[in-house]
């Protein structure tokens, strides 16, 4: 049997691969049809997070062995139907360190093997990938500011109203401007001296 694989990038645009691979091909094929797909240049770091119904991740498969005993799972030792065992089964698929690239996946159909095909294959594609890794949540043209509520369009907190009115009531009154402020700075230097 054959798996219809969805990989969708993490961004806010519609950019998605179908991508068709045989049920006993194993997760390391899917990344190299995942690199293949979207164009990824290089050897980088990745990872599948195979996950349950609603997001929790039930097992993360990485391209290589990063355990201390040298004997973790990888995504050479995962078959595909072991991955994904229905329609509708999902994981994420992370790529790369510093860029990350993010992609959710999952199986939209089983249908049959068809003689001649070098699985894994793209059999559809929607959008253009960006040359950059899109940052959490989406490209960064499209980002919104860290601190939505500081944004340009808000209206930051009434602070300018405060300032323009000069209504400065809650201020402390038992503050002294004139107190001094020397706070025994020179007690450093006698031990120099000596």
């Amino acid at each position: 049997m054959v798996y219809k694989i969805r990989v969708i990038l993490d961004t806010k645009e519609d950019i998605f691969r179908d991508i068709e691979i045989k049920e006993k091909q194993t997760l390391w094929n899917l990344h190299l049809g995942i690199k293949s797909a979207f164009s990824l240049q290089g050897d980088e770091l990745s990872a599948f997070n195979l996950l349950e119904d609603d997001g929790t991740i039930i097992k993360s498969v990485p391209l290589e062995d990063m355990s201390d005993e040298g004997d973790g799972e990888i995504m050479s030792d995962v078959y595909i139907n072991e991955a994904f065992e229905s329609v509708g089964d999902k994981a994420q698929f992370q790529y790369g360190l510093l860029d990350l690239w993010e992609f959710f996946c999952e199986i939209i159909e089983v249908i049959d093997e068809k003689p001649s095909v070098n699985y894994p294959i793209t059999v559809y594609r929607f959008g253009n990938v960006p040359l950059k890794a899109p940052g959490k949540g989406g490209s960064a043209k499209n980002k919104r500011s860290v601190m939505p509520l500081m944004d340009e369009d808000e209206d930051n907190f009434g602070f300018d109203d405060d300032f323009e009115s000069g209504d400065f009531s809650d201020e402390d009154e038992t503050f002294d401007d004139d107190e001094p402020t020397d706070y025994a700075d020179d007690a450093y230097e006698e031990d120099g001296e000596g």
